[in-house]
């Protein structure tokens, strides 16, 4: 696998390629998903652009966004933010579950090329498998989108191994996008292998698990308000909080021995894994940004990667509903 290297800001950038394109992609990519409004505080569009602008220039190429996000105000907001510099950056959008249907699926992709300003997506997902529409009449419209010229390639999110399997009859799948972190790694029963043996890109969300894996609730005393969402996630649960309570002061006793943060480990855990090939992070706040990003320059030792994930593991077999 080829690597590129790009230096803004005291940050090494790196990159690779996506499936079997010569698509370059950036290791971290930033996710756009709280660009466009949704259960948490959206900041005003003028501030989101600048903080797009602003990943660009640090070497972030990669940028992940879908039609959902917000009622496409996520790709409206990236449009705007990326349109003078198209040809420099690498744009991925989502067919919603309820939009897999031929028909709609065109109709989709030329929804999104409208919100984001732009005449081709280079990596078009199915956001959530369907189970009712078959994976034949879906991938038939995105091999059409894709002769066309308004896609470069197709992804699958949220896909099982055998539902990735069964989308590859029908189509080149150059990318997966599923949760992946060190609290959720459901991915490994096989479905990250398979991936990396017939050369698709797996793009993870959730990098540091909705916060819990930047340490915020943990080492530095942050609490959920009663009404926000993660209230409802496992991870958030307080019998499975206080079992993750050693591995966050492990992870905080490694980022010590890198002069980094909590964050910048757990990002820098997954990007290392075999087989990931971009972490997708996701913020509005620039400082966290900045932090964040650096996380590819962090190279954790064979021993640290040992240590966090077997105590993940034992974390993880214990957890509760």
């Amino acid at each position: 696998m080829i690597v590129f290297f790009y230096t803004m800001k005291e940050v090494l950038m790196k990159y690779t390629f996506l499936g079997k394109t010569n698509i370059k992609i950036s290791k971290i990519t930033h996710g756009c998903m709280e660009l466009g409004g949704g259960p948490w505080e959206t900041l005003d569009k003028k501030h989101n652009i600048a903080l797009l602008e602003q990943a660009l220039d640090m070497g972030v190429t990669s940028f992940d966004t879908a039609e959902i996000y917000g009622n496409g105000n996520s790709e409206r907001i990236v449009g705007e933010a990326l349109k003078t510099k198209r040809n420099d950056c690498f744009i991925a959008s989502k067919v919603a579950r309820e939009n897999l249907k031929y028909d709609d699926v065109i109709k989709a992709c030329e929804n999104s090329l409208k919100n984001l300003q732009t005449d081709y997506i280079d990596l078009l997902y199915v956001h959530w498998p369907s189970y009712e529409v078959p994976i034949e009449e879906t991938m038939n419209a995105f091999n059409k989108l894709k002769s066309d010229g308004k896609i470069r390639a197709i992804g699958v999110s949220n896909f099982s191994l055998e539902q990735i399997k069964q989308a590859q009859k029908y189509a080149q799948i150059d990318a997966l996008q599923p949760e992946y972190n060190m609290l959720e790694r459901s991915i490994e029963n096989g479905l990250l292998e398979h991936c990396n043996e017939n050369q698709i890109s797996v793009l993870s969300y959730n990098s540091i698990a909705k916060g819990i894996l930047s340490g915020a609730f943990h080492l530095y005393g942050k609490a959920l308000a009663e009404d926000d969402f993660r209230q409802q996630k496992l991870v958030f649960k307080p019998h499975n909080l206080k079992l993750e309570q050693p591995l966050l002061n492990l992870l905080s006793d490694i980022a010590n021995t890198h002069e980094a943060t909590v964050s910048q480990i757990s990002i820098a855990w997954v990007i290392a894994q075999k087989g990931m090939s971009s972490a997708i992070v996701g913020t509005q706040n620039t400082k966290h940004f900045e932090e964040n990003i650096k996380a590819v320059d962090i190279e954790l030792s064979n021993d640290e990667i040992k240590q966090i994930s077997q105590l993940s593991e034992e974390i993880i077999s214990q957890f509760k509903e």
